[in-house]
């Protein structure tokens, strides 16, 4: 048979087998893989194999910094590299498990321990919140494919893939993990969680300061929370989004340093992050649900409320940029910690802002994606350029 024969033996591909290949390749998404059945793997391993295995891992990195006593950070502690196996049968130091054997690594622990107590997270909480009850894997993964771990109780955030004032919008991190199995490195940070699960959000931005291909595609926007971004941002607030004047100062001021910091690192391809609880709608949404329905939402909201304000220091985006406003509402069930807004309908908001993505690469395919967007717009939006665009979406303006 000749090679023309060859390929043309396996006739030409029909719709169906285009439909059925790009559905197979939906499902995949960077390491991430969601099975036929629902299963989900990362580089081929199950995620609740994972999950169980990181809770084991922290248990332990953690817990034995018990018996190391607090002194001064050194620059040799940023170096430094825990290793521990963990075999299924348990070993001297490792408890029995039902999970594969894996290795995990510890990275910096005297120094993240330093960390966690600058935001006055004390060691057993942080264990009860890491490893007490089974982590909830996000459904929404990122756009490289990254799988996300939330605690049970709201509080902190795994994801894969500083002695700085703690009052910032870039993420905090809490600790720096490396999770060995079957020849696999699945490499994780513990960090903060930007927007609590018990808050909802009825529009959440990704923006980069940006309008370069920077519309929300068809099938995001079909999600039951999609991420939206800057062309978004610019359809459904023309206007801007109007803060009080002391607390858009704080904000601005609080961007401006962020972003020093990230370019003193040449660090480049990082987003805001923006929540927004509309508390307007909250209220007509809270007026058809049953009594029943309304009581139990209220009870969570307040006792994970209280938790979360108890165990992380300058969590919340109102202590992040040091600002103080009068209260929007007076009503006890307003969620904590967002930045007060209105809409240029009046409408009463809360915000919930971070800057995310400050880990990534600037990969070769992004400089190229850069150089276009400087020959098609003549706007070069980095760094300086992001902050602009940032702050242009908020105002002084505080809308009644």
């Amino acid at each position: 048979m000749t090679a023309a024969a060859a390929v043309n033996s396996s006739g030409p591909k029909t719709p169906t087998s285009i439909t059925r290949h790009k559905s197979e390749r939906e499902r995949k998404i960077g390491h991430r893989r969601v099975g036929v059945g629902g299963e989900i793997t990362y580089k081929k391993i199950q995620t609740t194999q994972i999950m169980g295995s990181i809770q084991l891992g922290i248990q332990h990195a953690v817990g034995g910094l018990a018996s190391k006593p607090e002194r001064d950070l050194l620059m040799q502690d940023f170096m430094t590299v825990e290793t521990t196996n963990f075999p299924s049968e348990g070993s001297n130091h490792t408890p029995a498990h039902h999970y594969s054997e894996f290795r995990f690594r510890t990275y910096a622990p005297i120094a993240f321990r330093y960390f966690r107590d600058l935001f006055g997270i004390q060691p057993d909480d942080f264990l009860i919140s890491m490893c007490s009850s089974p982590l909830i894997e996000l459904s929404n993964p990122g756009a490289s494919g990254s799988i996300f771990y939330l605690t049970e109780d709201d509080e902190f955030i795994i994801k894969t893939n500083l002695n700085q004032n703690p009052r910032t919008l870039l993420p905090k991190f809490f600790g720096l993990y490396c999770y060995q199995c079957n020849s696999k490195n699945v490499r994780l940070v513990a960090m903060n969680n930007l927007l609590p699960s018990y808050v909802k959000m009825h529009q959440k931005y990704d923006l980069k300061g940006s309008t370069y291909k920077r519309k929300a595609s068809k099938s995001e926007r079909q999600k039951n929370s999609p991420t939206y971004k800057d062309l978004d941002f610019i359809e459904y607030h023309p206007e801007g989004i109007g803060l009080e004047a002391d607390t858009y100062t704080a904000l601005v001021k609080t961007i401006q340093r962020d972003c020093r910091v990230l370019e003193s690192f040449k660090i480049m391809d990082y987003s805001l992050l923006v929540g927004i609880h509309n508390l307007d709608l909250a209220v007509r949404e809270k007026a058809v649900r049953e009594e029943r329905d309304r009581a139990a939402a209220a009870a969570l909201n307040r006792s994970r409320s209280i938790n979360r304000q108890r165990l992380v220091a300058h969590s919340t985006a109102m202590e992040s940029i040091q600002a103080e406003s009068e209260p929007i509402d007076e009503e006890d069930d307003v969620p904590p910690g967002g930045i007060p807004a209105r809409s240029s309908k009046g409408e009463r908001l809360l915000l919930y802002v971070g800057i995310i993505d400050i880990l990534q690469s600037y990969r070769l395919k992004k400089k190229l994606e850069h150089t276009t967007q400087f020959q098609f717009t003549g706007q070069d939006f980095m760094h300086r350029g992001f902050k602009t665009s940032w702050l242009k979406l908020f105002s002084r303006k505080y809308h009644h």
